[in-house]
């Protein structure tokens, strides 16, 4: 068991979210009861999440998609009424950490996504260095874009959209997890080969034709389901508490 306040202190340590310029408030988003003893993990706090956590005798949960993000209207109607009822009525705590989950060295989104895909990051780029540039750990190249795509289809169970742009070797892999489309400018100055995302964009399939830098769309999800049980079982353990990781698919 331990304090809520406690808690958040080691997440916030680990993750150091006053270091990022984001989108919503990372942290506590609502507070529930004072002592902690489990902790279930997922990506979204979905009531799908919140009511599975519920079920798992959880009483702190941790994701990277919290509920509040800039430009909403405030209003707590609908979607959000009935997610923020479940919280409130079983006193669970909600913690969210967004560009700061991407961005840890080795336990954030891409980390373990790079880690999954046995790729080595050897450099940063792109604003707030949230892009990571490597190659495959085993010093080898993947020998043509159809054969990178393959590889991130087998491994992260998905069906990967990509732009084709030739037949040569891939060596120099660029990647960023989720919604990273407005990073593939940077990959391509950085040197890249190929760059994998979650998503791609209307813009994205010219660039890459006309830079000859393959473009990989694995799924938002899909990318970033590893940091949020890397960060929270790390913690988990270092604290003593409890810990599950609740995976709740999405298509995205």
């Amino acid at each position: 068991m331990m304090h809520r306040d406690e808690l958040l202190a080691v997440f916030d340590g680990l993750l150091q979210p006053e270091r990022f310029r984001d989108y919503g408030p990372n942290g506590l988003q609502v507070e529930g009861t004072t002592f902690v003893r489990k902790i279930v993990s997922g990506v979204t706090a979905s009531r799908a999440l919140i009511e599975a956590a519920i079920t798992a005798g959880a009483d702190t949960i941790f994701v990277h998609h919290g509920l509040f993000w800039r430009g909403q209207s405030g209003c707590v109607t609908g979607w959000m009424k009935q997610r923020l009822a479940l919280l409130l009525a079983h006193d669970i705590n909600l913690l969210a950490y967004h560009l700061p989950l991407d961005a840890h060295p080795e336990l954030g989104n891409n980390a373990q996504l790079g880690l999954k895909l046995g790729l080595v990051g050897q450099c940063r780029f792109g604003e707030q260095d949230l892009g990571w540039l490597g190659e495959r750990a085993d010093g080898q190249s993947f020998a043509s874009v159809h054969d990178l795509a393959d590889h991130l289809g087998h491994v992260l169970n998905r069906a990967v959209a990509h732009v084709h742009t030739g037949d040569g070797a891939i060596k120099k892999i660029a990647w960023c997890s989720g919604g990273g489309q407005s990073y593939f400018e940077a990959a391509i100055a950085a040197g890249a080969d190929a760059f994998i995302t979650g998503e791609m964009s209307e813009p994205q399939a010219h660039l890459a034709r006309e830079c000859g830098v393959a473009y990989l769309a694995c799924g938002h999800h899909a990318s970033e389901r590893y940091g949020a049980p890397a960060v929270a079982a790390h913690v988990a353990s270092q604290c003593g508490l409890a810990h599950e990781f609740i995976e709740i698919d999405n298509p995205a």
